[in-house]
């Protein structure tokens, strides 16, 4: 979530480069305006957010059970093997490997399917939370002529202190609230 609104503000900077080019073209200096906001804070107090996570939380539960499940097999199977190696034949060793294995692989393929399902699934609950709080943040940036708003919560943001009265967040909370 937060790299979509780290892209989102980007993209918004990168519409009003050329409008800034154009006032340096024309002989004055334009004035970069810039915010940031908090999007963690954003995301907490978004109308719809919690019950987006209460679901995700629910499905990913039902996806981690059955990756316990089968890792519960794959762990007993390894154990009878153990067990049993030094009574079986070369060949029967052999086979019991090989098919230990497959049942590895059967676990991994299934652990990844259920990964991208789950990942699947949370960019399918938060996309439509995702495009309304970039919408209030575009809309705000071009309203409030921002050149840039910076996601201070995004890793790698590099913002270690700024000016409280460049926060935004608050306007974009109020606008999500309202548009309820």
């Amino acid at each position: 979530m937060r790299r979509a609104v780290t892209m989102w503000a980007w993209l918004g900077v990168l519409a009003t480069v050329p409008a800034a080019r154009e006032a340096h073209a024309q002989g004055s200096q334009p004035s970069l305006k810039i915010g940031f906001i908090s999007s963690r804070q954003i995301l907490q107090q978004t109308p719809g957010y919690a019950a987006a996570e209460s679901t995700f939380s629910k499905e990913v539960q039902g996806f981690r059970d059955e990756v316990q499940k089968l890792q519960q097999q794959l762990d007993s199977a390894g154990r009878v093997f153990d067990q049993q190696s030094i009574a079986l034949s070369p060949a029967a060793k052999q086979q019991k490997q090989r098919d230990l294995q497959q049942l590895q692989q059967k676990f991994e393929q299934r652990s990844n399917d259920l990964q991208t399902r789950a990942q699947q699934r949370e960019q399918e609950l938060l996309q439509p939370i995702q495009a309304r709080v970039n919408a209030v943040i575009q809309g705000l940036r071009a309203e409030g002529n921002y050149a840039l708003i910076f996601d201070a919560d995004a890793p790698g943001s590099n913002i270690v202190a700024a000016d409280p009265a460049l926060d935004v967040t608050s306007k974009v909370l109020a606008r999500l609230k309202q548009a309820q």
